[in-house]
């Protein structure tokens, strides 16, 4: 039985390696590109991988055409405004649903599910439509807008806040603390690694985000890195090394970011059951 189980778990190992190999492979084609030139990037032969000569004149191209530290800032404020935004509106509404009895809970919570079921491309118009009500295109503000609310962020401090147990607020009641108080000094801060999760998981959802900031923003001024990159590939041809040279540079924060708080992104998928 011993020898029977360690096959399984050998094979098991096999697949997950054969998995992250596969996932892999992408990125590390678009090392090797971004060394190549423009006629190898585009040639046939699939045998050719690796580069003739390493060149990194695809990254001085990129930087010379774009503005990676104005793209940076616009990213980062972006990222910024969301992360706050979306760990106030869903601490709070995660812990009226998850803890609260009131009319309508259900119902409420139930359409905040069917959001999180809807593709989000069906909410581009009518945001679309508020932000230039409110004059507010080719601004920060107009990346920020689509990340006010969160249905994820609210789903997943619900699960956080349900997990907690109720003696807690028993407690805080009997000591005189009314709900606000409750909320505040005794629930929040044991939910402190859930909103840790939900701030990076916003930050990913935002970096990555290409079609809001293509639609919100035509000046190049106020675009973010997704955006800012998205402008290297043309309508006709592309100069793939430059492309993928600017999509590495892209990489990095996000690359040093998940290696500061890998067991965040962990916990986070754990408790909320939930998949990127």
């Amino acid at each position: 039985m011993k020898k029977i189980g360690n096959w399984h778990k050998l094979i098991k190992h096999v697949f997950l390696i054969i998995g992250a190999v596969i996932m892999l492979i992408p990125f590390a084609w678009m090392i090797l590109t971004a060394f190549k030139t423009k006629s190898e990037a585009t040639q046939m032969n699939p045998f050719i991988i690796f580069p003739s000569q390493w060149r990194t004149q695809a990254f001085a191209n990129v930087v010379r055409k774009m503005d990676f530290i104005k793209l940076y800032i616009n990213t980062l404020l972006m990222i910024f405004g969301r992360i706050i935004c979306a760990v106030l509106t869903a601490t709070t509404a995660g812990y009226a649903f998850g803890r609260l009895k009131f009319k309508g809970r259900d119902l409420c919570f139930s359409l905040v599910l069917f959001q999180m079921m809807v593709p989000v491309q069906i909410f581009i118009i009518p945001q679309y439509l508020m932000v230039s009500k409110l004059g507010m295109l080719n601004t920060i503000f107009s990346l920020i807008f689509p990340g006010l609310v969160t249905a994820f962020g609210t789903f997943l401090m619900r699960q956080a806040y349900m997990g907690l147990p109720k003696d807690l607020e028993e407690a805080a009641r009997l000591d005189g603390c009314n709900i606000g108080q409750t909320f505040l000094y005794v629930m929040m801060p044991l939910t402190k690694s859930s909103m840790v999760a939900l701030g990076i998981f916003t930050a990913l959802f935002g970096y990555k985000d290409l079609m809001w900031p293509l639609i919100a923003n035509t000046n190049q001024q106020s675009m973010p890195l997704a955006a800012g990159l998205a402008k290297l590939q043309g309508q006709f041809s592309s100069n793939y090394p430059e492309l993928m040279a600017g999509s590495l540079i892209a990489c990095i924060p996000m690359l040093v970011l998940y290696l500061l708080f890998q067991r965040h992104f962990i916990e986070g998928i754990a408790t909320s059951g939930g998949k990127l």
